[in-house]
């Protein structure tokens, strides 16, 4: 991010209405990039078919050059963000002097990124897959949904109300669908797809397009897998608001004909970086620019965990009198040095792997579900399962003393200002009680799941939004001018300033389907604040 400000706001003040007039005023103009392909090339092979969804599969984790480089947008739609409201991490750049989103003075310039770009690049390859495959490729069709589902949903999850059934039909702005709308459409298209691809699940016509799946698992078979899979996080998503629909959608997740679930220990989804020509964004502002830190709350939970998995997650730190500890950032001190540069960084490298789902996360979903008692698997199984999958992922060892271990959180002990020290939030220990009450089983599994997911903040942020766990620490300092309260904490980013003056009316629409003021403290429709 050394040239973010110039960068961000010269193209900003630059395109922000442009960039809204076309992206959302005219869908139908769809990118024509081609990626270097001549027409000949593109009808060979299936490719015409096929590359936009290469486009796609990279656009979820963002990592395009859209004219400005790469790397600085993912850093603005999700590093500055969900990575870091999500408690797994900071950086020691104290950007806007420390007054931005860490202290919830949201950065208009930054959150609006993630609309812009998934409308302005991403989402007109999705209706350009749509066209181009239903009629001549139903599999390929297939795969188009799930990856439409995979990305929408973490735009939604990031604002509420999103443009998805009616994008492309009108050249004057599209009908937003309230998040339910759009939730509901999710389900649809996941159901369409699955039902596809029950005729195609032996072939493997996508395999070459295909920078998801594992080397061995590039199928329609892995793709119904992932679908069913995706189907149970959205439908353990609207668990609350919706509990008659969630449990209809996931009682569907667990009938074998649609597929079953990721759950083999090499189950995952992720971009690949090995011969696609994509680099891991979240790599580049780690490695490069030293710019993604630990977060306090990895330091406090990890650490007081004594959990393997810490060093694989992240390097020791290298300062003066602490080096070779963990050290982490607190979010939300508005903090203006540079003091944390030498704190423990991500091991994310640009040829790491970008994760979007592991066979660990949908573990503890069905423990979830058993919970919830969609389910007659045996809960403690399912929990255990997920934390094994995640250690035989990053390759720790002592799984079976991890499940007996006892240990809760450390308090967090900052290392330059004792002001900015807390205690401990998370009281759960790994060990599964059977005892326990259900909501203190529920804190034991999403904290389970949220040290598993990691580095992917969009999901963790959304299930900690959901359910409060894990207990993050409140930031210190708060900006919102009242709108986001510090204990409950950020629930949402604002939607784009330039929707506002560009298509007043469909901000208006936006506003109306949200439900609420249009700031970071609106809770999103399925965010109830309950969990039973």
């Amino acid at each position: 991010m050394k040239h973010i400000y110039t960068v961000i706001y010269a193209m900003l003040l630059i395109s922000y209405v442009a960039i809204f007039q076309s992206c959302i005023g005219k869908f139908e103009e769809y990118n024509t990039d081609k990626t270097g392909f001549t027409d000949e090339q593109q009808e060979y092979d299936f490719n015409k078919y096929g590359i936009p969804l290469q486009v796609v599969q990279q656009g979820i984790y963002f990592n395009h050059d859209w004219g400005g480089g790469k790397n600085w947008p993912f850093q603005v739609m999700q590093n500055l963000s969900a990575d870091m409201f999500s408690g797994y991490m900071h950086s020691y750049n104290p950007f806007v002097a420390g007054l931005s989103n860490t202290v919830y003075n949201l950065n208009d310039g930054w959150n609006g990124t993630a609309w812009e770009n998934t409308y302005g690049y991403i989402m007109t390859e999705i209706k350009k897959a749509e066209d181009l495959n239903k009629e001549e490729l139903p599999a390929f069709y297939a795969v188009t949904k799930i990856l439409k589902v995979e990305l929408m949903h973490r735009i939604s999850d990031y604002y509420g109300p999103i443009i998805y059934t009616t994008f492309g039909e009108s050249i004057t702005g599209s009908e937003p669908d309230s998040q339910q709308e759009a939730y509901y459409a999710f389900f649809n298209d996941l159901e369409e797809a699955i039902h596809i691809l029950q005729d195609y699940e032996t072939e493997s016509g996508f395999a070459k397009f295909d920078i998801l799946m594992n080397d061995d698992k590039r199928n329609y078979r892995q793709w119904m897998k992932f679908a069913n899979s995706l189907r149970l996080r959205l439908a353990m998503r609207i668990s609350m608001v919706e509990p008659d629909k969630a449990r209809m959608e996931a009682l569907k997740s667990f009938d074998p004909a649609n597929g079953g679930f990721l759950e083999e220990d090499n189950d995952m989804v992720a971009v690949s970086t090995i011969g696609t020509g994509y680099s891991n964004p979240l790599g580049e502002i780690n490695k490069s620019w030293k710019e993604a830190s630990m977060n306090a709350n990895m330091e406090s939970i990890l650490g007081g965990y004594k959990d393997p998995r810490i060093s694989k997650y992240f390097e020791l730190a290298t300062g003066d009198g602490y080096a070779g500890e963990y050290r982490g950032i607190r979010q939300g001190t508005g903090f203006n040095h540079t003091k944390y540069i030498n704190h423990s960084r991500l091991t994310v490298r640009q040829s790491s792997e970008a994760i979007l789902m592991t066979a660990a996360e949908v573990w503890f979903l069905r423990a979830e579900a058993v919970l919830r008692g969609w389910s007659s698997e045996d809960i403690a199984n399912c929990y255990q399962r997920g934390i094994e999958t995640s250690f035989i992922h990053w390759g720790v060892g002592n799984v079976s003393e991890y499940l007996e271990n006892e240990n809760i959180a450390a308090d967090y002990i900052d290392t330059f200002n004792p002001e900015y020290s807390i205690k401990a939030r998370c009281k759960v220990s790994p060990r599964w009680d059977p005892a326990a009450s259900q909501e203190e089983k529920l804190e034991r599994i999403i904290t389970q799941k949220w040290i598993a997911m990691f580095p992917e903040g969009c999901e963790a942020w959304a299930e900690q939004r959901r359910t409060g766990y894990p207990r993050l620490f409140p930031v210190l300092v708060n900006k919102s001018e009242g709108t986001i309260d510090s204990e409950i904490m950020i629930r949402r980013l604002n939607f784009p300033v330039g929707i506002k003056t560009a298509n007043p009316a469909q901000y208006d629409s936006l506003c109306r389907k949200l439900g609420g003021a249009d700031h970071g403290g609106t809770r999103l429709w399925w965010d109830t604040g309950r969990n039973f």
